[in-house]
């Protein structure tokens, strides 16, 4: 297991904002209740809080304030920062990882506005300490969890998987950003692994609706050569667990409008951002505005158990990320295949049970 994971993002000049992937993906925005959700990134984003309120000044959200107690607590949306291990004795500053943070925590509340949101910092990008602050938000009462991180496979991947036996909560992660090739923690079999899409929007002025969609060249996928394949994944060109479940706009040229006041690349202010990393976080907002996910059930196989998906998915079926490839492993098609999965969101339906 590589002991120093990576955040999976990238960057461009352009961006959409929250109207526009609200309108292409079917989505109201808000949730019934106020879910929390945390958001795994590695060392301190110290403007995080004053960052996510620019952001939603400027494209008309509801400002998060800081929570004022435990945040499993509060009746209202509010936004609470911890360390890995519950506290406040913040890790030192990584410039990457703030750009991740910003993308991480302001994708969740423009795709959700009334969510709670919970970050834990790990105090380094080592999959021991991620996975301590992955722990740490459970334990915190966090029902959705949003990981843009991840590394190579390994033989002693499994061992890992404990972290993620939790039905009823959503886990998901980015699929990678190196095109075809299964990362991990995304191959768990109890995990929701999201891939990544080339997202085009229709509309102007407020109003927008779903364009177009193809597999972006660099989301991750394959088939993973140490997990056992779950029982709701039924493919049959794969005998372990394949990767993805779903998928979402990941493609820095349809990327998103980010805030970080913290300098990267000598720059500062507004970022266009893509990567799995974008995927991920979306795909965990829309799971918080569903319907729930039983006690019992993995969230990651509910979108199989849609037996209507092709309607509440958009299917991908064209793009891939191998041009080498002509398997579904590596290329949109009808129905599943590895870097789309079953599809990005068209609305909630799929996503709760």
């Amino acid at each position: 297991m590589d002991n120093s994971l990576q955040p999976f993002a990238a960057t461009t000049p352009a961006g959409y904002g929250p109207a526009q992937l609200r309108g292409a993906y079917n989505l109201t925005g808000k949730a019934t209740g106020n879910p929390v959700v945390a958001v795994i990134d590695a060392y301190d984003q110290p403007n995080i809080a004053s960052n996510v309120n620019t952001y939603s000044t400027t494209f008309g959200l509801p400002t998060l304030p800081t929570c004022s107690g435990a945040i499993k607590s509060s009746s209202t949306a509010c936004f609470q920062k911890l360390d890995q291990k519950g506290g406040t004795n913040y890790p030192s500053q990584n410039a990457g990882w703030d750009l991740e943070t910003s993308l991480d925590v302001e994708t969740v509340h423009a795709m959700c506005e009334n969510c709670k949101i919970l970050l834990v910092e790990a105090k380094s990008a080592s999959f021991t300490d991620l996975l301590t602050a992955f722990d740490t938000a459970i334990a915190k009462g966090a029902t959705i969890i949003s990981n843009s991180y991840g590394g190579n496979e390994s033989s002693g991947e499994t061992t890992y998987d404990a972290h993620f036996q939790h039905p009823g909560l959503v886990m998901t992660f980015s699929s990678g950003d190196s095109g075809y090739g299964v990362s991990y923690p995304a191959a768990s079999k109890y995990v929701t692994a999201v891939g990544g899409t080339t997202l085009n929007v229709n509309g102007s002025n407020g109003s927008f609706s779903y364009g177009s969609e193809s597999v972006w060249s660099g989301a991750g996928s394959g088939c993973s050569a140490y997990e056992s394949k779950p029982s709701f994944q039924t493919d049959s060109g794969c005998k372990k667990r394949t990767v993805v479940d779903v998928s979402a706009d990941a493609d820095p040229s349809t990327g998103v409008a980010v805030y970080d006041t913290v300098k990267f690349q000598n720059k500062s202010g507004w970022f266009t951002v893509g990567g799995t990393s974008l995927a991920a976080p979306l795909v965990a907002a829309v799971y918080a505005q569903s319907t729930g996910i039983k006690s019992s059930t993995y969230a990651n196989s509910v979108p199989y158990a849609d037996v209507s998906y092709t309607k509440t998915l958009h299917d991908i079926v064209t793009g891939a990320n191998d041009q080498s490839c002509s398997s579904y492993l590596c290329e949109g098609a009808k129905g599943y295949d590895g870097p789309s999965g079953l599809g990005s969101p068209n609305g909630i339906s799929a996503f709760g049970m």
